[in-house]
């Protein structure tokens, strides 16, 4: 099969960050007087926020769970965004990937300020030609309407693109937007959960795409 859109996920699959944002949703969940050990938050690392509160913490109510989330993202910008990092090699992958001549999207669920803070980290703002964030949409992943978004933007048929995730909630958000996954466990699932969500190619992390795409191998454009 053959690309010429990949669509990114951020937190997780282009920043190693995803003990810091369960262990920031961990201690704001305690401060509400909610004890949820990190193993169940790992679970739902990548699921919709909203989502995640409606199974962990079923005694709130929507507006208790907007409460919740807005003061998570607080703690999350103050504690924890400060100290993340990239993936080593991103900037290269996105190099490699636009001199074949792909496009590049982001696909997050994430919002500004935190989604201006990796971006400029990233500093490759110069090599994405799309972005779609939680500012852009009503629910996150699985729900595939970001996927959706970046792939309408891209103006490519679905079915050459694909999206490339840290969690099986990104392979089945592709998969309802009619487009192939790759998986990464860097995000801290097995590789089976991204198998039962149709993920077509899993990798131990982000910098093991680029030798992909550039051995002949047939996801590459």
């Amino acid at each position: 099969m053959i690309f010429s859109g990949y669509i990114f996920d951020v937190e997780g699959t282009l920043f190693d960050c995803v003990p810091q944002t369960l262990s920031s949703l961990q201690d704001t969940l305690k401060d509400w007087g909610i004890r949820t050990p990190y193993e169940t938050l790992q679970l739902y690392s990548g699921l919709d926020g909203d989502e995640t509160l409606s199974i962990i913490a079923p005694q709130l109510n929507p507006q208790e769970r907007e409460q919740l989330k807005q003061a998570n993202g607080k703690r999350y910008e103050k504690f924890y965004l400060p100290n993340v990092k990239p993936f080593p090699c991103v900037r290269d992958l996105f190099q490699a990937i636009k001199s074949d001549g792909g496009f590049i999207a982001l696909a997050t669920d994430c919002k500004d300020p935190q989604l201006e803070h990796y971006l400029g980290l990233l500093a490759v703002d110069d090599l994405i030609d799309q972005i779609a964030c939680g500012d852009d949409v009503e629910k996150g992943k699985p729900d595939p309407e970001l996927v959706l978004l970046a792939v309408d933007r891209f103006r490519l048929p679905a079915a050459r693109t694909v999206m490339v995730g840290d969690s099986p909630y990104d392979s089945e958000a592709a998969a309802a937007a009619g487009v192939a996954s790759i998986g990464l466990l860097s995000g801290g699932f097995a590789s089976e959960a991204f198998v039962e969500a149709g993920t077509l190619v899993v990798l131990e992390q982000i910098g093991a795409l680029k030798p992909l795409l550039t051995s002949g191998n047939p996801i590459a454009r």
